[in-house]
């Protein structure tokens, strides 16, 4: 039976062991240097750790290592991939192919920063020993369900958070504007920043506005026809998220995920434990910039956010009314009652967005903070509920593996045992001369309540029987034997290795092309190794290395700005002539390709007009 997995983001122990409990399946963590998020590193102790924690509910721990390497840091990244294998981690997240090359005992998956989204080069990857392969954001359901037929690997898909609007892997934008780079880890997210929308000679087409921020991504209720299409691993973004948006977020997916496996019996989870959150979960609740399905039904317009690059939360309505000190919500949004005094709101107008708090509702007036800007038919959104997140805060469920016990009772001693939903089973005995019971029925009534009490373990005993219940038992030696047992069940459990996919590369397998351009970033020596050894005979010099970017494409993407302003060159535009996007004295020309429908930055600060 294939297993399926809920991949959750950790940035540190704290909210790995939230994750964990609140439903994952497995989490994907960052060691202590060369991940895709620099401000998301942990030691390997630290993830030693996390390791403990998560493989108690067979619940995998997924490092890191996505980014490209120089040859100086060559000898770096592999010790400290080996310091996350001895740490017991159960695959390496990796962009770089020079760790193929390193003859690693551990999984090996391709991070998304491989730009993974044909179907042939996710059968190369798994020729060529790729357990697992990301996939791009950007892929139709139709490209994803191509790509699963073409590989013998596991495929992994992004189904919930931040969206970057270049393909992952082949953006130089951030790399373009200053010293960081994307595919080092440092990403300063020029994307989010307000760019002017200009003919190239002075003429504003649009001004200050966030053109090229895009909403986040929610496929929460796509997930039937993903597994229907051959996804297995459902992956959370946010390792820089705080552990309130863990708890809420993975519980909403946990119950997505159970949803669409019920309809599917010859589909299981993963991992093993129940996860009931003591609040209901609704991701819009969580930091968002509004939902979107991204081109998970083909390329369209409406997946923008231009007004603001920050969480705008949930919808509430619009402004109806505008008052001294306060104002009202039309008619159709939910009552003004729902929110209270602390909470957030976001108002996008013609005129941009902005923020203020709530001071007080009195009736159906809500009184924030300040008045400026309110204006009739403005949007409204909370994008911070306290009441929720004090929920959040006080948030304490537990994660529990369902167990049934068997006490057996004789004259001379007890016997526990116990199985957990998994069949793993321990027992312990004790050797003691037993009196005989003034009530059997009573006496086996007790022992049923005794052995079901697993206090703070990681199990839950549901199911208790009995035998020998003429014997009477101290309480206290059933509680010492009970406890005895529950530890080495666990023991037991944390002994079993959870199962592993370590393959071979194949010599045999060949890159699906001769040449490697620019953007393809081979930066390495033993990475150069790897692709010429797999039919590679041309390999351009790396643009990660260039002294600029002047004229070279720093980012390509199926986001199209013109198709997102109604003026798709398919469909009679009426902006004609040359596009560019301008930030101080950063200047970038539109090239649409409408072929592949695909939108590129060309850098032409040195460029003539």
């Amino acid at each position: 039976m294939k297993s399926v997995e809920l991949l959750a983001p950790a940035r540190d122990y704290v909210s790995a062991v939230a994750a964990v409990d609140y439903g994952a399946d497995a989490v994907y963590i960052g060691g202590a240097r060369f991940g895709a998020r620099q401000a998301a590193g942990n030691s390997a102790d630290e993830i030693a750790r996390v390791v403990d924690y998560a493989h108690r509910y067979g619940v995998r721990v997924h490092a890191t290592l996505n980014t490209l390497l120089l040859d100086s840091e060559l000898a770096d990244a592999e010790a400290q991939a080996r310091e996350l294998i001895a740490a017991g981690v159960d695959a390496l997240i990796v962009q770089d192919m020079a760790l193929r090359r390193m003859n690693l005992p551990v999984e090996l998956h391709a991070s998304t920063q491989m730009y993974n989204r044909t179907p042939e080069g996710a059968r190369f990857l798994a020729e060529a020993g790729f357990a697992r392969i990301i996939l791009e954001r950007a892929l139709s359901l139709e490209e994803i369900r191509a790509i699963c037929a073409a590989t013998t690997a596991e495929v992994e898909c992004f189904v919930h958070g931040a969206i970057c609007v270049g393909y992952s892997g082949r953006c130089f934008l951030s790399r373009s504007i200053s010293a960081r780079s994307g595919n080092r880890g440092a990403c300063s997210q020029p994307c989010r920043q307000t760019w002017d929308l200009t003919d190239g000679r002075g003429h504003r087409y649009i001004a200050g506005k966030h053109l090229l921020s895009v909403r986040d991504l929610n496929l929460s209720g796509r997930l039937g026809e993903l597994l229907d299409a051959g996804v297995t691993s459902f992956k959370i973004e946010g390792r820089l998220k705080d552990t309130g948006y863990i708890k809420n977020v993975v519980a909403y997916y946990r119950r997505a995920v159970d949803e669409a496996l019920a309809a599917r019996p010859h589909l299981r989870r993963s991992s093993v434990g129940e996860s009931l959150p003591d609040f209901t979960p609704d991701p819009a609740k969580s930091f968002t910039r509004g939902e979107s399905t991204w081109f998970f039904d083909g390329r369209r317009a409406g997946v923008a956010s231009f007004d603001t690059p920050k969480s705008v939360g949930e919808p509430l309505g619009r402004v109806a009314q505008v008052l001294r000190d306060g104002f009202r919500l039309d008619g159709a949004s939910p009552s003004a009652e729902s929110l209270a005094a602390g909470d957030g709101l976001c108002f996008v107008t013609a005129e941009g967005s902005f923020g203020t708090n709530v001071n007080a509702v009195v009736g159906d007036v809500v009184r924030p903070n300040r008045m400026e800007g309110i204006a009739v038919g403005a949007a409204v959104y909370r994008n911070f509920d306290l009441r929720f997140n004090r929920l959040l805060e006080r948030s304490r469920t537990r994660r529990v593996i369902p167990a049934t016990a068997t006490v057996e009772l004789t004259q001379s001693g007890i016997r526990f045992t116990c199985t957990d939903c998994e069949g793993v089973t321990a027992c312990a005995e004790r050797s003691i001369t037993l009196e005989p019971a003034k009530n059997p029925e009573a006496n086996r009534a007790a022992l049923r309540t005794q052995a079901a009490r697993s206090g703070d373990t990681i199990f839950a005993v549901r199911d208790v029987e009995v035998s020998g219940a003429e014997w009477f038992v101290p309480a206290s030696a059933m509680a010492g034997l009970r406890r005895r047992t529950l530890d080495e069940l666990l023991q037991a459990r944390l002994a079993r290795p959870l199962p592993h996919r370590i393959l071979p590369d194949n010599p045999a397998a060949r890159y699906p092309s001769e040449r490697m351009e620019a953007d393809e970033n081979v930066t390495n020596r033993l990475a150069e190794a790897f692709y010429r050894a797999h039919g590679v005979r041309e390999i351009a010099a790396p643009l990660e290395f260039a002294s600029t970017t002047a004229g070279h494409c720093v980012m390509r993407s199926a986001y199209c700005l013109r198709r997102e302003l109604g003026q798709c060159l398919k469909e009679h535009p009426t902006l004609r002539g040359d596009l560019y996007l301008e930030h101080g004295a950063f200047r970038y020309r539109l090239d649409f390709d409408c072929r592949r429908c695909e939108m590129a930055l060309i850098d032409c600060r040195s460029m003539k007009k």
